[in-house]
């Protein structure tokens, strides 16, 4: 929750959190900061090097890797200096957190084991039906 804002010198206006969370805005050093066109030159910098993992994470959704383990990293180098970014990173840490809570509920894990179970069962007798019927041969070697 919100407890406030205060707006800076610089027209900036910084939100104060409750829940121990770390301010919005740029984690960029001081002197950084304090100088515009080295900042602005930091936060395109940021912003190449996020898109770049972003992208590679895209990439890697169809591909064999941690697709969206990257993504998610590319947004944690996007939160180190845009408000936006940080926002949907708590967004999503919230979100997750919820389906988490959920997935804890004894009826809801009674019900996903026994899902699980049917859906073991439901595949041990389709293979055990292709081992009766083919033996241990491969389907494309399959001659009928």
């Amino acid at each position: 929750m919100n407890t406030g804002s205060d707006e800076t010198s610089e027209g900036v206006v910084v939100v104060k959190e409750e829940r121990g969370e770390k301010p919005l805005g740029s984690r960029a050093p001081d002197f950084v900061k304090a100088r515009r066109y080295l900042h602005l030159s930091w936060q395109v910098g940021v912003f190449v090097v996020g898109l770049v993992v972003v992208v590679g994470g895209i990439i890697m959704l169809p591909l064999p890797g941690p697709g969206w383990l990257v993504i998610f990293g590319g947004m944690a180098i996007w939160a180190t200096e845009f408000v936006w970014a940080q926002l949907v990173l708590r967004w999503t840490k919230r979100k997750v957190t919820a389906a988490a809570q959920r997935a804890l509920d004894p009826r809801v894990r009674r019900r996903n084991v026994i899902l699980t179970t049917i859906g073991l069962l439901i595949i041990a007798v389709l293979a055990g039906v292709y081992l009766w019927r083919f033996g241990l041969e491969m389907p494309w070697n399959i001659k009928e």
